[in-house]
């Protein structure tokens, strides 16, 4: 019985294929568009989360100020050097302090010139960064101390301004500073927030304070923990030691924050995941648009076969029966249009996520929900004109011209 009510339904459908495919274009449309957001988001924040594990679980920020939505932190009490011997000396359990300056300027050598930021810091902050040497070494004590111009580059930089060359032991010119370069980092890749880690030149804070920044302060502190020292005892000794050190009384907040890893993953992977919410949201309501298009398009047909209906009624088919032909033309539909806009978003977001270079992260259950949800879509907004259908006086359907 179902067997013939399909066929029936499916010949009804191919009589006007155009107007059917026209149809089942919105679900085609919603389907796709909420599986490829979805994929995309999914893999988006695995990138992220991919791109901060690099980073180490042991790793720890302070920043002047309590950053966040709503949070100053531009005239907040920057650090000073000694801010950083107290922390070397009187926090345990710590592998590197690393003082941060940072600053945008212009590098040229030869008669290449590249934009690229530029890091005032130590020997610990490749430490504290797990960040290799490709080529050349670190710096020496006298160039730590500021007495002697040194730079270390990073791998995008080294492209832009030497090519394949080895650029170790060749002069630079960074803002009005002639320095040497006594290295090359290892490649990183993009941050989690899309920056190009390896578009870096790295110098001694002492050099960068005196000739970029023309400040004695530091702009953050990155520590890292030693092995098997939970970071979140490392941040609570740095906020009482900071606290002390700049004399914040009891009940008034932080003006300094500290953050590890895994609170700045924990923040950023609840944005994306919110995100990619958020739009497979703005691309259901596409799904609604096309239930009421199957709905407009059916009660069209039941106008255009009211003498067909007729004709059944009077030779014996009960309203259920004409109930089931209609609702069943309305859910083929559905489906189809559901099975159409899941390739179509698959597709669409492997062709995205690939131009992006993420990691293609399909999710069966959005993919299911997405099918079901559109199966639903034909029995809800098919069910209203194949009830008018089945209610259809005979007599008075027969007269229809």
């Amino acid at each position: 019985m179902f067997f013939e009510t399909a066929k029936l339904a499916w010949r009804a459908i191919s009589r006007n294929l155009l107007r059917s495919f026209l149809t089942v274009l919105g679900v085609v449309i919603g389907v796709a568009a909420v599986i490829a957001m979805v994929t995309i988001g999914n893999g988006t924040t695995a990138q992220v989360k991919q791109e901060l594990s690099r980073l180490g679980t042991n790793t720890l920020f302070v920043r002047p100020g309590q950053w966040g939505p709503g949070r100053a932190s531009s005239e907040a009490k920057r650090f000073t050097d000694a801010d950083v011997e107290a922390m070397r000396s009187q926090i345990s359990g710590l592998r590197a302090v690393a003082p941060v300056n940072r600053g945008t300027a212009t590098v040229i050598a030869g008669g290449q010139n590249h934009s690229s930021s530029v890091i005032g810091t130590t020997n610990d902050y490749l430490v504290a960064q797990d960040w290799d040497m490709a080529l050349g070494r670190n710096f020496e004590p006298t160039e730590d101390r500021g007495s002697q111009a040194a730079c270390i580059i990073g791998e995008t930089l080294r492209k832009e301004l030497f090519g394949a060359a080895n650029p170790v032991g060749q002069t630079i010119r960074v803002s009005n500073i002639a320095c040497p370069v006594v290295g090359v980092l290892s490649a990183k890749g993009q941050s989690g927030m899309g920056d190009d880690q390896d578009d870096t030149v790295i110098m001694p804070l002492k050099l960068h304070q005196r000739r970029i920044g023309g400040t004695t302060t530091i702009s953050s502190i990155t520590l890292s923990a030693q092995e098997g020292i939970s970071t979140a005892k490392v941040q609570t000794d740095v906020q009482n030691l900071l606290r002390e050190r700049r004399r914040i009384a009891i009940g008034r907040d932080d003006d300094f924050s500290v953050n590890d890893m895994t609170q700045i993953a924990s923040a950023m992977t609840g944005t994306t995941v919110l995100l990619t919410g958020l739009l497979g949201a703005v691309a259901a309501v596409s799904l609604l648009v096309g239930g009421i298009g199957i709905m407009n398009i059916m009660l069209v047909s039941v106008t255009e076969r009211t003498r067909e209906i007729g004709i059944r009624l009077a030779i014996g088919a009960v309203e259920r029966q004409v109930l089931t032909q209609f609702l069943v033309e309305a859910v083929m539909l559905s489906v189809f249009g559901g099975a159409t806009g899941i390739l179509t978003g698959v597709a669409l977001a492997y062709g995205v996520v690939t131009y992006l270079n993420v990691p293609f992260v399909p999710s069966p259950t959005i993919i299911a929900l997405a099918f079901a949800f559109s199966a639903a879509i034909g029995m809800v907004f098919g069910y209203f004109p194949a009830r008018r259908a089945a209610q259809l006086n005979p007599i008075e359907a027969l007269r229809h011209e």
